[in-house]
């Protein structure tokens, strides 16, 4: 699914971050936003699903403080997106702003879509209609082989398809994903890896396993092209500089 394109100019870049529980992404995504700051580019973070008030109360719905049927489960969270976008991302790119997701809608189809039998094709048309068509500039997944994924979330785990008892809880119903057996978890990397594979211009696919610093220089150096590329074709169709950034904001 393409970017969303205005007839106004677009300054900012939309680049969310994917991945299986333990990838890194939080940790990317905080190293990313430093990165911008410092380089004095306006710079949004969001986190799904929150970063709106509407967002973080059906967050904590969502990662098991009630249970709920599955079609609940994904509608619950294309209305967390629809709220972000039109209240946050949105706004925040017109105003020439560059935002960065810890996950978006390639989250939705690689857990509802591969995991709780929904096509994708019903989910591509809910995920329209709730983000108007809106997709990432650039989306990094950070590929981690499931059984580290499940080593890095659990202190104390049997790598098989049996339920796990022994799961970290920081707090009850907290870690409805991440308490999944293995399989769940193989059938996620798998979807992610077919996104990737079915738009390569947009997904950088990085080793998860690679040391912090090592996934921090990739994506900023991914990031820095896109940056330059985006200010060059801002020129192209105005005909002049792109203007100063504002203030960096996070959400």
């Amino acid at each position: 699914m393409p970017a969303r394109t205005s007839k106004t100019k677009r300054r900012g870049l939309f680049i969310s971050f994917e991945g299986g529980e333990g990838a890194g992404k939080s940790t990317q995504t905080q190293l990313l936003l430093k990165r911008l700051m410092d380089v004095g580019e306006s710079v949004v973070l969001v986190k799904e699903p929150g970063s709106t008030p509407l967002g973080s109360r059906l967050r904590g719905l969502l990662k098991g403080e009630v249970s709920m049927s599955d079609k609940a489960e994904l509608l619950l969270f294309l209305a967390a997106r629809a709220e972000l976008v039109t209240t946050v991302v949105d706004p925040a790119l017109d105003d020439g702003v560059n935002v960065i997701a810890d996950r978006f809608s390639d989250s939705t189809f690689a857990y509802q879509g591969q995991t709780r039998g929904f096509t994708q094709a019903l989910i591509a048309d809910l995920n329209q209609f709730a983000t108007g068509g809106l997709s990432p500039d650039i989306t990094f997944l950070l590929n981690l082989p499931p059984e580290e994924s499940l080593r890095r979330t659990r202190p104390k785990v049997e790598l098989d398809n049996r339920l796990i008892a022994d799961v970290r809880q920081a707090e009850e119903g907290q870690q409805k994903f991440e308490s999944r057996p293995l399989a769940f978890h193989k059938r996620v990397a798998e979807a992610y890896r077919k996104l990737a594979a079915a738009e390569p211009e947009r997904w950088c696919v990085l080793d998860g396993r690679q040391s912090v610093d090592a996934l921090s220089e990739q994506v900023w150096e991914r990031v820095q092209d896109s940056l330059k590329k985006a200010k060059r074709n801002a020129r192209r169709r105005t005909g002049v500089p792109v203007g100063e950034q504002g203030r960096p904001r996070l959400i």
